[in-house]
């Protein structure tokens, strides 16, 4: 069985970029083709929504499977419609693992012992997509609770492949006002960081791979922080948000990666998502194409991190 890191990385290689697309579906912004054929269907709006958001992201993943690693569905914007919401979901999930996409999922769970046990036999399937019901490869997970509310998902990773990605140094603006907390000079995303990279670098020891299983969220918007996290753990890797619509660039994330162009991967999500809204794209591409323009937006930034990190070095292998 293969560690997550290993997986991973063997993908970003084979597609030569480390970049990842968020699947963040919002229903006032979808193509109305698929409004349309989703209220065909009947049910309520619930039901409605769901199957919009489906039909998206599997549409989505269609365009962007032959040309990245990863795709990150966010939960909550699927928990939103309810239990069909919950469905679709799932079936987004599979549909990605079918077409060869790691899945990340973004649900950012967090518990106490058994419930923690719960969420990771729930979302974390590993390299066998049919060990758990959301069939992800990977989940974002929640590290407020205290140090032991990660060994029940640490366990779940050892045991099936799978990976975590611990939230350190999140993109938000008002990030600052829990995790830039200070205790004997230390700030609390300081003290998470230390605990993931300790967890990482002990898996490591025990294996050929540079990286463990239990990875950090760390933002694009924080440049400075995120060029002090990856030296402070180098056994780590990061998935890195915030690039994109919500202000960061290529250069920002530069830091983040080794000199062989791993240890991270770049997400996106509105502005792939929903490229044919915004200009360039609205421009070039009519909204019944809007796939063309998802295809544009992930080529783009692509070809922008190749271009501004060492990842670049991927495109050339």
């Amino acid at each position: 069985m293969s560690g997550f890191a290993e997986r991973l990385h063997q993908a970003i290689s084979r597609k030569g970029t480390p970049a990842l697309v968020g699947l963040d579906p919002r229903f006032d912004q979808l193509p109305e083709e698929i409004v349309e054929r989703a209220r065909e269907a009947g049910g309520d709006e619930f039901t409605t929504t769901a199957l919009a958001f489906e039909e998206f992201c599997k549409r989505i993943i269609d365009v962007v499977a032959p040309l990245v690693p990863a795709v990150k569905p966010q939960s909550a914007f699927f928990e939103q419609a309810g239990p069909a919401g919950v469905l679709a979901l799932q079936r987004v999930n599979l549909h990605a693992r079918r077409q060869g996409l790691i899945v990340i999922c973004d649900a950012k769970r967090g518990d106490i012992g058994s419930t923690a046990e719960a969420y990771a036999d729930a979302y974390l399937a590993g390299d066998d997509a049919s060990r758990a019901p959301f069939a992800a490869d990977a989940l974002t997970v929640n590290p407020y609770l205290g140090h032991d509310t990660l060994q029940p998902f640490i366990k779940a990773c050892h045991e099936r492949g799978a990976g975590i990605y611990v939230l350190v140094r999140t993109s938000n603006p008002g990030a600052a006002s829990f995790q830039d907390h200070e205790q004997q000079d230390q700030t609390l995303y300081q003290k998470v960081a230390e605990i993931v990279e300790q967890e990482s670098a002990a898996e490591c020891e025990s294996g050929s791979s540079s990286y463990g299983c239990v990875g950090a969220v760390v933002g694009a918007t924080y440049p400075d922080e995120l060029k002090q996290l990856r030296q402070a753990m180098p056994h780590v890797p990061l998935l890195i948000p915030g690039y994109g619509a919500q202000g960061g660039g290529a250069g920002d994330v530069a830091s983040a990666f080794d000199a062989d162009g791993l240890g991270a991967i770049i997400n996106s999500s509105r502005g792939i998502n929903f490229a044919y809204r915004r200009e360039p794209y609205a421009s070039q591409f009519p909204t019944r194409d809007w796939e063309q323009a998802v295809e544009q937006a992930t080529l783009d930034m692509i070809q922008d991190i190749a271009q501004n990190t060492p990842a670049g070095s991927l495109r050339s292998e």
